[in-house]
């Protein structure tokens, strides 16, 4: 990674941007001060919300960090779809004593008037999810001193981060928690998701840019794992989903590691694009049949998902999970960077006694 990018943060580990209110600024400034790269998500927030935030992590630290957006959805859905899963959440509905959400209630989730904020405003990084910018507001943020980050889950999606300019791209992998960031919703490839190393090794060879892998990411010997194939950094997020400064509901937290909840799905059950969670009844019930409708869906389920957390019933809300959640550390946030860094510290040690034909190995 270029060492302008690379000197904004000391140690190569970035917080993911985990939307829904996990990545409070908090938890953004934590990490900061600890010597990673903190992520604020602006994802479902509005423009205003999203700067508070802003304005709350300068107040708690000094040192860079990020802002996620979301790119507009195209109306690629299919109406009468969206009607019958509509029809077929009616029991949880009633169960939870709750409205359906309406699912026309915006699909760019305000990008415009965030990318003017962030425009106005700067931050010293953006990263983008769910597709890939204009050339054009890439250079914008260029142009006010703003380094650009963009998610890919392929080879081919990275050549288009490439073209647009981005200073790195994220190499997504399908271990991954929460939303796939694909580029575009086909459903004809769900089960297509490439793992974490291979997808860095091939993005690698696809592009010249500086790589960030993520995907199922939890300790520091995976770290150096991912630094030995070619990334600069990897980005975690469930990891840092039990930290105290985590935003994520109680229910969330403790489903990480309660044996009732043994594996992870990509399901569209909850918001219409293809997610990884814990294995819940909702997910199970639903998934099979929920339709390829973001953020439809989302808006639909939204109310249920809230009623549900509202009950203290794990069994109907997101918990949103990469294949790594049994690993997860219940530690502060600033310190669970320390522990990191001391794993990959002697993951690259051992490797290098390894290398070097030492006795130890």
């Amino acid at each position: 990674m270029s060492s302008a990018l690379t000197g904004l943060f000391p140690y190569p580990i970035v917080q993911a941007p985990m939307a829904g209110g996990v990545s409070v600024p908090q938890l953004a400034a934590a990490v900061c001060e600890a010597g990673g790269l903190g992520f604020l998500a602006a994802g479902y927030k509005t423009a205003d919300g999203m700067y508070q935030e802003i304005k709350q992590v300068r107040g708690l630290t000094s040192r860079p960090f990020g802002v996620n957006l979301f790119m507009p959805q195209p109306e690629t859905a299919d109406p009468s779809a969206v009607g019958v899963y509509a029809e077929q959440l009616a029991g949880e509905a009633a169960w939870y004593e709750t409205e359906l959400g309406d699912p026309d209630c915006g699909r760019d989730d305000g990008y415009d008037t965030k990318l003017a904020v962030l425009l106005d405003d700067p931050v010293p990084v953006v990263s983008f999810h769910f597709g890939v910018p204009s050339r054009e507001a890439v250079d914008s943020l260029h142009r006010v001193g703003t380094f650009v980050l963009v998610t890919a889950t392929t080879p081919e999606e990275a050549r288009a981060v490439e073209r647009a300019g981005a200073d790195a791209v994220i190499a997504q992998g399908v271990e991954a928690g929460g939303h796939q960031g694909t580029h575009r919703d086909q459903p004809e490839t769900d089960a297509a998701g490439i793992g974490v190393l291979s997808l860095v090794a091939q993005v690698r060879e696809a592009v010249s840019l500086p790589v960030v892998a993520a995907g199922g990411i939890m300790r520091g010997g995976q770290i150096a794992a991912v630094l030995a194939a070619g990334a600069s950094a990897a980005q975690l997020g469930t990891a840092f989903l039990a930290t105290p400064e985590s935003g994520a509901h109680a229910l969330h937290k403790q489903a990480l590691t309660n044996p009732l909840f043994v594996r992870t799905e990509l399901t569209r059950a909850f918001s219409g694009r293809p997610a990884r969670g814990l294995v819940n009844r909702f997910l199970r019930e639903h998934g099979p049949y929920a339709p390829a409708a973001y953020p439809e869906v989302h808006h639909l389920t939204a109310p249920l998902r809230k009623a549900a957390a509202k009950a203290g019933d794990a069994q109907g809300v997101a918990l949103w999970a990469g294949q790594g959640h049994r690993m997860a550390r219940e530690l502060p946030a600033g310190e669970l960077v320390e522990v990191l860094v001391a794993e990959l510290a002697s993951a690259q040690a051992a490797l290098t006694r390894y290398v070097t034909g030492g006795t130890e190995r």
